[in-house]
């Protein structure tokens, strides 16, 4: 008999799938970190083909900056309750007073790096032994380096050169205590490749990733920053009036938009296949602070 022949995406879903799995079979406390853009929404997607008709195995996380865009927490909150899943959100601006830290600064003031200590404080609330996220290779270098079952130390450290062989789709997720390991279940997807599943699914999604006219400042990369109540500007800052989209959806203070009339699904494909830049290296803001500004902020903890 010969070997049917399986579209490449149902080649990456089953991948998915088949870790999703791996990761309810090997740990006691998973959670899936949800933040209600579009690589954590097929994720659910996922979970959904990996564990219905029953319940998943893990709650939402979502870790949220208080910086977060409104039409992103609005559609993170509607489809928990339309998946009838347990949401768990913790807030930085609470850790931020609980454990006195200072506020970053700036005219673009992120939260992004803050991130990482309500993370640790929520793993350590409910003992997660297991993140799953939606991080993905072709994002950014740091991130190219990750195995899928990525270990972090005691106190939510990595460390690039104690990563684990994968080899044949073994996942070792043996960890001592206090250890744990975020999951990257779609690590071998582009950006191209979420897109392209989110067509062949019918998957909704939060209206700012489809051209809208928006206010924008402009940054002196030209880049365009969606105007909102937490930039600190002043009258030299030039606001204009942009048909926009948005490629991610990180911290509002640090997520640029693209210029785009891209109105649907079929029309954002085609803006990606001539698209040069990645989609982080394009428009968050944070990534671009250092050479190596995500590697230093994921041997933190960052996720």
């Amino acid at each position: 008999m010969s070997t049917p022949h399986f579209d490449y995406l149902d080649r990456l879903e089953a991948e998915a799938i088949h870790i999703l799995r791996e990761v309810a079979g090997q740990f006691e406390r998973p959670a899936l970190l949800f933040s209600g853009g579009k690589d954590s929404i097929v994720l659910t997607r996922l979970a959904e083909k990996a564990f219905r008709p029953g319940r998943f195995p893990f709650p939402l996380v979502h870790v949220d900056t208080g910086h977060n865009f409104p039409e992103v927490l609005q559609f993170r909150d509607a489809l928990a309750a339309e998946l009838g899943e347990k949401l768990i959100v913790r807030s930085v601006e609470d850790t931020i007073k609980r454990q006195r830290l200072r506020e970053p600064g700036g005219k673009f003031p992120s939260r992004n790096p803050l991130q990482t200590y309500t993370l640790l404080e929520t793993i350590e609330e409910f003992q997660f032994d297991a993140c799953i996220g939606g991080a993905r290779r072709d994002e950014e270098k740091a991130r190219a380096k990750e195995r899928i079952f990525s270990v972090r130390d005691e106190f939510g450290q990595w460390d690039p050169k104690r990563q684990r062989p994968e080899l044949w789709n073994v996942y070792n997720g043996r960890i001592q205590r206090g250890e744990n390991v975020r999951v990257f279940p779609i690590s071998n997807w582009t950006e191209l490749d979420v897109w392209r599943y989110i067509q062949r699914e019918n998957i909704a999604l939060p209206s700012i990733y489809f051209g809208h006219p928006r206010t924008c400042v402009v940054l002196p990369s030209g880049q365009l920053l969606g105007l909102n109540e937490h930039l600190r500007l002043d009258e030299t800052d030039e606001i204009v009036e942009r048909q926009v989209r948005f490629r991610t959806v990180g911290d509002s203070t640090c997520t640029a938009a693209v210029e785009s009339d891209a109105a649907t699904i079929d029309d954002i494909i085609q803006d990606l296949l001539s698209a040069k830049v990645s989609e982080r290296g394009a428009t968050r803001l944070d990534d671009n602070i250092s050479e190596a500004g995500m590697e230093d902020r994921k041997r933190n903890g960052y996720f």
